[in-house]
């Protein structure tokens, strides 16, 4: 991938931006903020980054550092609270646990917030979305309610076909978003801030408060515009694939899909086995056939159950619809078996 890179940036005559400055970086930021229908971006090396420094730049705005999101909220569950231990802020987890949020849980929030954060697709329920009526409700009631609505759009890219509506009409509405380039699209490690050319400049100095401003991004964002319009054009058939194996997989014995019609190129495939003998079947079928199925394991909900999350793209893509099903059978086989 780094030859890719190397080969595409001497095509492009491609230059070493500069603490975010330099064309290829402006160039890029000018055309994701254009595709999003925002003024303004900011590309940043995590969205670790991108997104507490969007909520700390709402909360400094508003005088108020409490700030709500949904219980799974990778801010919440994988980022040691960064939000409250970096950025001084106060969070509440809004919803319920295995669905999208909604316009009734904000407006049933206890206390006054300066944004709500909401994830689309819900990563942590097997990339539900809230329906189209539901989003817009959940807009309408940002603005009554006078709160900055963010987006952690890290899969945002996989909505579009699901919603058959542009990315811009999907961030209609919304403050701010956040978009990730090493996942849907690929590339290496990377994001983006989206919103108004003055809050990304206030964005800006937050990032170098906090270590993000890094003195070149150059291989980061070279890969993510290489691949951009690529992947992209790619995402509805990302999205058929998954409804068709989502078929497969109710189809076999002993699987079974969450949500059971994916709503995103994403979902969860939940096991009537334990994680330990879902593994051993893993890497049996890999010994048996080259194809290294699916990745980590957790336990499901039920004792001796088992879950796993699927992302639908290129690898998937690359293998016929019958060779899938064929592995799914074999891989069911192994682990009743086991």
């Amino acid at each position: 991938m780094l030859r890719d890179i190397a080969a595409w940036c001497d095509e492009q005559s491609t230059e070493f931006d500069v603490y975010g400055t330099g064309p290829l970086i402006e160039e890029f930021e000018n055309k994701v903020a254009t595709l999003l229908g925002f003024p303004a971006g900011r590309f940043m090396p995590s969205g670790k980054v991108a997104q507490n420094v969007a909520l700390r730049v709402w909360a400094e705005r508003s005088g108020n550092p409490h700030f709500g999101m949904h219980p799974t909220s990778h801010l919440e569950l994988h980022e040691a609270r960064a939000y409250e231990q970096l950025f001084s802020l106060r969070a509440s987890l809004v919803g319920p646990r295995d669905r999208p949020l909604l316009a009734e849980h904000l407006l049933s929030a206890p206390e006054s917030l300066c944004a709500l954060l909401t994830e689309l697709p819900l990563r942590e329920a097997g990339g539900q979305l809230p329906t189209w009526e539901q989003l817009e409700e959940l807009k309408d009631a940002a603005q009554q309610t006078d709160t900055r609505l963010h987006l952690d759009g890290a899969r945002l890219w996989e909505t579009a076909a699901s919603y058959e509506r542009s990315y811009g009409e999907i961030c209609q509405g919304f403050d701010s978003v956040y978009v990730s380039f090493y996942k849907g699209i690929g590339a290496l490690s990377g994001a983006m801030l989206l919103g108004a050319q003055d809050f990304i400049e206030e964005a800006a100095v937050w990032q170098k408060r906090c270590g993000g401003e890094l003195y070149t991004l150059l291989p980061n964002v070279a890969s993510a515009a290489m691949l951009f319009d690529q992947r992209l054009a790619r995402m509805p058939a990302y999205y058929e694939r998954t409804l068709a194996l989502a078929e497969c997989i109710q189809a076999t014995p002993g699987m079974a899909t969450l949500p059971s019609r994916p709503q995103a190129s994403m979902m969860h495939v939940l096991l009537s086995c334990s994680p330990e003998v879902a593994l051993q079947a893993r890497d049996r079928l890999a010994e048996e056939s080259g194809v290294w199925l699916l990745d980590g394991v957790r336990p499901g909900e039920a004792p001796g159950s088992s879950r796993f999350e699927w992302s639908i793209g290129e690898a998937t893509c690359a293998l016929g619809l019958g060779e899938l099903r064929e592995l799914l059978t074999r891989f069911s086989q192994l682990a009743i078996k086991s």
